[in-house]
Formats: C-alpha cells, structure tokens, sequence
C-alpha cells in the first residue's frame, strides 16, 4: 500500500457519532469524495444535516469561507450501505468500543472492498490485533485514533498490530500530514499512548483524595499552576467518571492487574452513586456552575531574618536566588548561595523550606536534625507568574511560628501557597515524574519513541509539555527520586522506576 493509492480515494466512515462525523468532515476538507454509513437508518443524513450546520457556523464567524464549506458538504454522502465501500481505498471504523462488533464489521467489508483497500479502526483502548483476528487480510488493519472534536484536535495515533503491515501503517502516517494532522506511531498495547501514560494524571489526585491529604480545589489549583489547562478533578468531571473508571478498568484489566493502572475507590463510590461530574450534575464540583475558584488567601510578610542562604545548583535554585534578593530588597541586603549543597531551597535562621526530592517534610526533618522544616512543590516553568498555586507541606513537629513563616515566604518568592497534607512528591512532583515513568515504561515496551510520546501528549491531552520534555528540564536522578520515596513510603508494586530511566540514570 502506497500514500499514492490513498490519496484523494474515496473513503467510507462507518458510524455516525461524534467521532464518526468529525473524520468525513476532516476526510472531505482533504478533498476525498466521504461514504458515511451508519447501522441506524437515517443517522448519516442527520450527521450530514449537523455537519452542514457546523460549517455554516464557521463562516460566519469567518473561519472558512463559504465555497470551501459547500465543496466539504457536497463530498460527503450519506450512504444507506456498507456496498458504498465498493471502490473505497480506505474504510475508516467509528463504531461502539465492543470487539466482536468491530471484527463482524470488518469481516462483512472484506466481501466488499478491494483487497488492497485499507482497513483502519478507530478504536481508543482495543487491541488492533485482537480485532484483526479472523481477518482474511489481517495485515491491511491499522488503528488510526483521532481525538474528539475530530476537526480541532491535531493528534491522531496510527497504532500497529502484529499483523499490519508496515508500508500500510506507513501510508496512513502521510495521510495523516495530508489531512492537516499530526500523526504518531503507536505500537498495539494497552491504551496505546495518551491513554495510558495520561493514567497517573488522574490516578495521583484520587490517590491523594484517599488518604484526605488535598480537596478537589487545592489538587486542581496545583495542577493548573503547573501549566495543565485543567485540573484532574474537574477533567474527569467533564470527561465522566463512568467513562474514566471504565477506561482505567479496561487498562489494568489488559495489563493482567498491574497495580501501576489499579482504579481508585475514590472513584468507583462515585460511579457506583451515580455522580458522574458535568453530565449527571454532579461529580468532584455542582453543575452548571464550574469548579468553584479558591479564595484569595492573605499572608503576612515573613518576619525579619538575620540569615538567609539559598541552596542548590539547578535553575529552581537561581530563580530562588532572585526572588529571595527581591523579598529582602527593603531590608537593605540579600541571601547567600550554597551551590554545593545536597537540597535545593532556602535555610532560614536554621529554618528549612526545601524542594520536594520525594520525602516528606517530617522524614527530612529527621535528616535535618531540625523539627522546623517545610517542603514545597516543584514549579515546571520559571520564571513563574505571580500568584501561581504551589503546595506547601510542613513536618509535624513544626512550631505554629514556621508554619505561618513557611507560607509567607512562598507568597513573598512570588506564589500562591496551599497548605497540603505531608504526603510524599506532594502533588505536582509526584504527578509530573509518574507521567515521565510510564512514558518511559512506554518507549522501553516500543509503544511510541520519545518525539512521540511528547507530541501525542501535547496535542491529544493539551499537556503543556511533553514527560521528556520535563524529563530534560528536571533530571533522571531526580524523579527517580521521587518515584523512590512513593514507593518507600506506600511500599508495593505501583511505584517501581521504570527500567529505561534506570539505565539512563545508569548512563549518565
């Protein structure tokens, strides 16, 4: 199969969903005459009549001009059978995410196409082996997930089973470019990639929601400060948590119950109660209204400080340096720098505020041989914008004087202290070096390469980086380090360092 012999072929959707509906609109905007078919009668000519509604939209608001949406409209046909697949070079399959529904799809149009037409499944979480079984043609059978709405996002994952063959995968990759998108290798695992190295995302918060450690507001407020577009409590709420917990159980189940992927109690008590976030109205947050924005907390100035050092080496230590020289400005003076030292933050007249390495503020507190020591959450991007969330946490033998003197500091340096349990990693450390863990565990396994990994992230989850683009910025030694202290901490199999950041941390 060749990129020549897809382009500008005819194409058949099969399933007129959202999903479905999206693909023709985007096949049709490449300039492919669009088949699309759905089982119940009259679903494709109502998709069409939406569709044509979408577009007129669209003009009106100037975002394509009106001979482009009728020459898209008028090359998408509805079609009342799978015979329209007749001279299709390629069938694109957008139905329910059942397996024995998709392998009877696939084999009723193998009686109906050429055989060198392509065959792709759109499926999000089923193996594309597992559907090609039976196939006469197994090897003509490639995923290609698109991401919903089909028309806006870029990503689309072209994801191999072990019988595609690879000039087919190949050919769907350029066609991808073709149809405006960004196309990325996915070998046939489960969850492929943004599914499953997305996992932790949300898995890391129910966690912390377990042990009472952070309420909704304060994990999404961390997040968001940390660059997420969205925090994980109000994304399952608008993804549903019905469908995000059938997600993570259908991912644990295919990866023979890997405590990596195990589903949250947290979550299976809303399920099982019917609070499925935006569409039941009501999940983590009350419906219509949107996740309620935590109040303005006011703090006081730091109290005055004989001395004050800076420790560490890295570029979280500079911006620390800056900011502590601004605080202390009015005083007339500014901090010291220790650059040889094994933590990063500030000591405070033999007070500590430390960067999170994974351990909580009363384990270091022991290290330290000081009762009065405060951890802080990593900030992914520097330097960072007045009053962005970070989590704070403090030892428990801490005075009541260096609890208040520990927030303050945070908001003079510039963010938005939230007072968090003294769990370890915190919130954002834990949750950025779990996303780096299994997108590593992913390239180990050959699921994706590390450009991919980074670019199905960003485009199919809006991530405002890539795992190894923070992999880059932070260090292999330093969320192994965190993933250590979980592991330590929590002790079983979830937390294990992924083989390949080993061998890197090995290497370097």
């Amino acid at each position: 199969m060749s990129l020549e012999k897809l382009n500008g072929a005819p194409v058949l959707v099969v399933g007129a969903g959202i999903m479905g509906a999206g693909i023709a609109q985007v096949a049709a905007q490449a300039g492919h005459r669009v088949f699309l078919h759905d089982a119940r009668e009259g679903a494709a000519a109502e998709a069409k009549a939406r569709l044509a509604k979408s577009l007129d939209a669209l003009v009106a608001k100037g975002k394509l001009d009106a001979d482009s949406a009728a020459q898209t409209l008028a090359r998408i046909e509805a079609a009342s059978g799978l015979e329209a697949a007749v001279g299709a070079g390629l069938v694109v399959e957008a139905i329910v995410e059942q397996l024995e529904a998709k392998r009877a799809l696939f084999r009723q149009l193998e009686a109906i196409v050429a055989d060198d037409c392509v065959l792709a499944t759109n499926t999000s979480s089923i193996s594309v082996t597992a559907i090609a079984n039976g196939l006469q043609r197994p090897q003509r059978l490639v995923g290609m997930h698109f991401f919903n709405p089909v028309p806006v996002m870029k990503l689309v994952e072209v994801v191999s089973g072990l019988q595609t063959d690879p000039a087919v995968a190949a050919a769907i990759f350029e066609l991808g470019k073709r149809w405006a998108k960004v196309p990325v290798h996915a070998r046939s695992t489960p969850g492929f990639i943004v599914n499953r190295i997305a996992r932790p995302y949300y898995a890391e918060s129910l966690a912390l929601l377990l042990e009472r450690a952070a309420t909704p507001p304060v994990l999404d407020a961390c997040l968001r400060g940390a660059g997420f577009r969205m925090g994980p409590c109000e994304l399952m709420d608008l993804i549903g948590h019905d469908t995000n917990f059938a997600v993570t159980n259908s991912v644990y189940e295919a990866n023979f119950q890997d405590k990596r992927y195990m589903p949250s109690l947290v979550q299976r008590e809303m399920v099982d109660g019917g609070l499925f976030g935006r569409k039941s109205g009501r999940g983590f947050y009350q419906y219509p209204n949107d996740a309620p924005a935590l109040p303005v907390a006011l703090h006081e100035a730091p109290a005055h400080a004989s001395e004050v050092t800076v420790h560490g080496d890295d570029a979280i230590a500079d911006f620390l340096e800056q900011a502590a020289t601004a605080a202390l400005a009015a005083q007339g003076w500014g901090p010291a720098r220790v650059r040889e030292s094994d933590w990063t933050g500030l000591a405070i007249d033999g007070q500590r505020l430390v960067l999170t390495d994974g351990r909580c503020a009363s384990e270091l507190a022991v290290s330290m041989s000081t009762h009065e020591v405060a951890v802080f959450d990593r900030p992914l991007s520097l330097p960072a914008a007045p009053g962005t969330a970070l989590a704070f946490a403090v030892a428990d033998g801490a005075s009541e004087h260096w609890r208040s003197q520990a927030a303050a500091w945070l908001a003079a340096l510039g963010f938005a202290p939230l007072p968090v349990a003294d769990a370890p990693g915190l919130v954002v450390a834990r949750t950025v070096a779990m996303l780096v863990n299994e997108a590593a565990d992913a390239v180990l396994q050959g699921v994706c390469t590390p450009a991919g990994a980074d670019a199905a992230m960003k485009l199919g989850v809006n991530y405002p980086a890539g795992p190894f683009e923070w992999l880059a910025g932070w260090s292999v030694a330093g969320v192994a380090s965190v993933i250590d202290a979980l592991d330590a901490e929590y002790r079983g199999e979830r937390y294990r360092v992924s083989p390949w950041l080993r061998r890197q941390r090995g290497a370097n």
